[in-house]
């Protein structure tokens, strides 16, 4: 299970092949950066996983940007991801890109050990800043609120609901998000409680999924946000076994997964903001944090896209609700619309 205490004290704008890992290196020790690798570090072994196969794409990518090559470290557990961390250092890579919370007291060791290599964390942030630490984060919040707003004005039944994999304030970025986005484009929509995965695998536990999956649409939901990443296969499998209701995927457009199941998407471009990130590190050019949302086009929906028409979207036949969100996207992006982020308590 992870710590929960732990994620609470990091500050957030805001899943094997372990390594063998040598002697320890003395903190003095000065490790150059090669200048044309790039290393991806998965906190969890890919898997279905599409957010982390996302960062891959992103790594490949931004290796290819700068002329260079990317390797790939998938990790298993707390321990294989420190000696991945460490050993990426090592060999000397220009950028160790993490991805995910799982690194928050990873990282902040290792760039202290390593001061001449630079570190890219992905999704969250370290407390302490470091100078060759850099930080991509996203409001996921805001994307969750827009597909609340198309759950709310597609409904039939007129309840709509979550599932998260864990129930971490960083998943409430998702789960309330979407429930302030269902209540303020109807505010007489039923949001049913957020239903949590939870156990030993919640990020790729597609069986527990289903479960929770099937008792949220019991309970007359028929807008689902699936929230558990490489569970959601599970969460589709309940809603199409349910006529009438229709699944929100995560990260990337899910909806080829499940034809006629999903409505629409809530989009996070990692890919597109590795690779701006690592040109802009190599550069020196990046800031210590960046943050992305509606407005920097890091967080959008599937159907708010010029492609929505061959994305395999049902929200496609919905042209008038995709008129509506694409207003209220536009308002949070001039900043007339708020959303508030669980993670700050505050919008």
């Amino acid at each position: 299970m992870r710590d929960h205490g732990r994620l609470r004290r990091f500050i957030v704008g805001i899943a094997g092949a372990a390594l063998a890992i040598g002697a320890a290196v003395p903190a003095q020790a000065a490790v150059q950066g090669t200048g044309n690798k790039i290393i991806f570090i998965s906190p969890n072994p890919l898997g279905v996983n599409d957010f982390l196969k996302l960062g891959r794409k992103g790594a490949e990518e931004a290796a290819v940007a700068i002329g260079g090559e990317a390797r790939i470290y998938e990790s298993t557990d707390p321990a294989t991801r420190r000696q991945n961390v460490e050993a990426a250092a090592r060999e000397g890579a220009a950028v160790v890109i993490v991805l995910g919370f799982e690194f928050g007291d990873i990282v902040p060791d290792a760039a202290t050990k390593f001061p001449d290599i630079k570190f890219l964390i992905v999704d969250q942030c370290i407390q302490k800043p470091l100078p060759n630490v850099y930080c991509a984060v996203f409001r996921e919040h805001e994307g969750a609120y827009l597909a609340g707003a198309e759950a709310a004005l597609t409904s039939e039944s007129g309840t709509v609901g979550s599932i998260g994999a864990l129930d971490i304030p960083f998943m409430h970025r998702f789960t309330d998000g979407f429930a302030a986005g269902a209540k303020a484009a109807n505010d007489e929509i039923v949001v049913s409680p957020t239903l949590w995965v939870g156990g030993d695998n919640p990020f790729s536990d597609p069986v527990r999924a289903q479960q929770q999956a099937v008792s949220l649409i019991s309970e007359g939901a028929d807008r689902v946000l699936a929230g558990t990443s490489g569970g959601n296969g599970g969460i589709f499998k309940a809603v199409e076994a349910t006529p009438g209701t229709l699944a929100f995927g995560v990260d990337v457009n899910q909806c080829p997964q499940a034809p006629g199941v999903v409505l629409d998407n809530i989009e996070k471009k990692v890919d597109v903001a590795l690779v701006q990130a690592v040109k802009g590190i190599l550069a020196g050019t990046q800031a210590p944090l960046t943050s992305y949302g509606l407005k920097e086009g890091g967080i959008t929906l599937t159907g708010l896209g010029d492609d929505v028409g061959t994305s395999k979207c049902l929200i496609a036949d919905h042209p008038d609700v995709i008129t509506k969100v694409r207003e209220i996207r536009d308002a949070i992006a001039a900043g007339t619309v708020v959303v508030a982020d669980p993670l700050t308590a505050a919008p």
